[in-house]
């Protein structure tokens, strides 16, 4: 492969105005300056949400909880594409926004990725009966596995709905038995049929899960894809 070549803040400059004035294409400006479709873009965004100065930063652009939070939420909430919400927070690659958003899904806020206790949400939990954690668990599958979201929402721990979601992920309803006092040998399935039903329960599950991801991934690739295309 080729070596990849310094370009000047200047050359990035006048690709994006001519591509801006279409003189030029993204595809004409990727091959001009020996990158690839997706880097040109990325030089559009930046040139459009903080001009020439954009280009003039040395290292990575470092974006403040808020502003992370406050762009996936406005994602999420349908309040613009990938490229639009990037605009209007000053991201400077969809790639950034599709990052945050994958942590946000798994972690509830950007705190918990180095605390596990879920920054702000209840760092308490309460008691709960094996249906309401079941209900709970159901609700967080079908959030995309947002503890966070789901801590406020139910008025427990962070901790509690990631261990009950991985329980049951786990085990299925079997996992979500409280069994706190017994022998840990008496906290495996305690019958043939119940050791059956739990490893169905843990193969559905698995399915479902893999299938979600899926679907996500596949609509993320489909709003790029329009983003992309759109101009």
């Amino acid at each position: 492969m080729p070596q990849k070549q310094k370009i000047s803040a200047e050359k990035k400059v006048k690709l994006v105005l001519d591509c801006l004035e279409n003189k030029i294409s993204v595809q004409e400006a990727a091959r001009s300056a020996g990158v690839d479709f997706a880097t040109v873009k990325m030089w559009i965004s930046v040139y459009e949400n903080e001009g020439d100065e954009g280009f003039k930063h040395r290292g990575q652009k470092v974006y403040t909880i808020e502003t992370k939070t406050s762009a996936v939420i406005d994602y999420l909430h349908g309040e613009g594409s990938l490229q639009e919400i990037c605009k209007k927070y000053g991201i400077r690659d969809r790639r950034i926004l599709r990052n945050w958003i994958k942590v946000y899904n798994v972690h509830g806020n950007f705190d918990s990725v180095k605390h596990a206790g879920g920054g702000s949400y209840m760092n308490q939990g309460r008691d709960t009966t094996k249906e309401e954690r079941l209900a709970i668990v159901k609700d967080c599958l079908a959030s995309g596995k947002n503890y966070g979201e789901m801590a406020q929402k139910h008025q427990v721990s962070y901790r509690q709905v990631r261990t009950w979601t991985l329980k049951y992920e786990e085990l299925g309803a079997a996992g979500l038995e409280d069994r706190r006092g017994k022998r840990k040998r008496d906290q495996r399935p305690r019958t043939e049929l119940e050791a059956a039903q739990i490893e169905i329960e843990r193969l559905k599950h698995q399915l479902y899960l893999a299938e979600m991801e899926r679907d996500l991934l596949k609509k993320l690739d489909e709003i790029e894809r329009r983003d992309a295309f759109r101009k």
